[in-house]
């Protein structure tokens, strides 16, 4: 696993291992970021269920002003501060021990970008939708990834699916604010 782009380009990051981990391979993370490049210079980004870091850190590399990483698993965290120290982009980071749930009910903050790649088949994302609510900017985009079968709803509350991307088994899901 490496940065495709950018500051840290070429930098190899460091995995997680386990049953729930799959980290995004190439040609997912360069769809991703193809959806997103001309929103990424400047933007405050939030890359709930982190893991690795990898895709924060993508979007860091890529210009990105600051990223915010939550994840509730301690290895994660500790993972995501060795990739964020070796790209020497720890400065335009914070890394959050929690739930994302428990984040976002507690969090102030809006974002412009929010990257989602919780555990496959797990029911997540309707629910970190939701508690969305509020926390995007007005042109802010959610993207969440997931397996080509799982169903994601049309609309959440104030956001309604714009478009799907499809990478093999890999799905990627794009919402935007509804507009008034």
């Amino acid at each position: 696993m490496r940065v495709i782009t950018g500051t840290a380009k070429g930098r190899k990051l460091i995995t997680l291992e386990g049953m729930d981990v799959r980290p995004t391979t190439d040609r997912v993370k360069e769809g991703l970021f193809s959806i997103i490049q001309f929103d990424l210079p400047g933007a405050m980004v939030l890359d709930l269920f982190a893991g690795s870091g990898q895709l924060g850190i993508e979007a860091l590399s890529r210009g990105a002003s600051t990223c915010v990483f939550v994840d509730q698993s301690r290895k994660a965290q500790e993972v995501q501060k060795q990739n964020l120290q070796h790209c020497n982009l720890m400065s335009r980071a914070r890394v959050v021990l929690n739930d994302a749930l428990t984040f976002l009910a507690g969090t102030k903050d809006q974002y412009d970008i929010v990257l989602m790649d919780p555990p496959y088949h797990k029911e997540m994302i309707p629910a970190a939708l939701q508690a969305l609510s509020g926390k995007l900017t007005e042109n802010g985009v959610i993207i969440c990834e997931t397996g080509i079968r799982d169903e994601l709803p049309e609309q959440v509350g104030e956001f309604q699916q714009y478009r799907t991307y499809q990478y093999g088994k890999i799905k990627l899901t794009t919402y935007h604010m509804v507009e008034a």
